[in-house]
C-alpha cells in the first residue's frame, strides 16, 4: 500500500490540503462561528487569542486525511469525478462524520448533535473538495 507514495501527484495533495484547511478556517470563523460556539456552550464567552495548537493541529489532521485519501484513491484506481464523489461519501460519512459524532458524544459538549452537524458537514464538504481536486489533477 505504501509503495503508491511515489506515484501520487504531490502538487494535487498540497492544493487539496490547502483547500480543506482554508475551508475549515472560514467554516468555523466566518460561516458558522456563532453556531459552532453555541454547539460548544460558549456563545456568551469572549473570544480569546487562538493558541498555535488550534491552527497547527487541524492543519496536520487535514494533511493526514488528504494524504491517506490520495493513497487510497490511487490504490483503488479512482479515476473519475463520479468515483471520487462515491469515495468521498463513503469516507466522509463512514469515517469523518461518524468519528465526529462519536467525539461529540461526551459530557464536555453540551449540544453533541448540533456540534456533529456543524463539524461533520464541514468534513463531508471538505473530503468532497479533496477527492475532486485529487482526481482532476491525477
Amino acid at each position: 500500500m505504501f509503495n503508491v507514495l511515489k506515484d501520487i501527484n504531490w502538487i494535487s495533495v498540497l492544493l487539496a490540503f490547502t483547500a480543506y484547511f482554508i475551508l475549515g478556517a472560514v467554516w468555523f470563523t466566518l460561516f458558522f462561528n456563532k453556531q459552532y460556539r453555541s454547539s460548544l456552550g460558549k456563545e456568551n464567552d469572549q473570544q480569546k487569542n487562538v493558541a498555535p495548537i488550534f491552527i497547527i493541529g487541524p492543519a496536520l489532521c487535514c494533511l493526514v486525511i488528504t494524504i491517506a485519501s490520495a493513497m487510497l484513491m490511487h490504490s483503488l484506481q479512482i479515476d473519475s469525478i463520479g468515483k471520487a464523489l462515491q469515495f468521498a461519501l463513503l469516507v466522509g460519512v463512514g469515517y469523518l462524520v461518524a468519528n465526529t459524532v462519536n467525539i461529540a458524544i461526551n459530557p464536555n459538549i453540551p449540544r453533541p448533535l448540533y456540534y456533529s452537524f456543524i463539524s461533520g458537514t464541514y468534513h463531508l464538504v471538505g473530503i468532497v473538495i479533496v477527492t475532486v481536486i485529487l482526481v482532476v489533477m491525477k
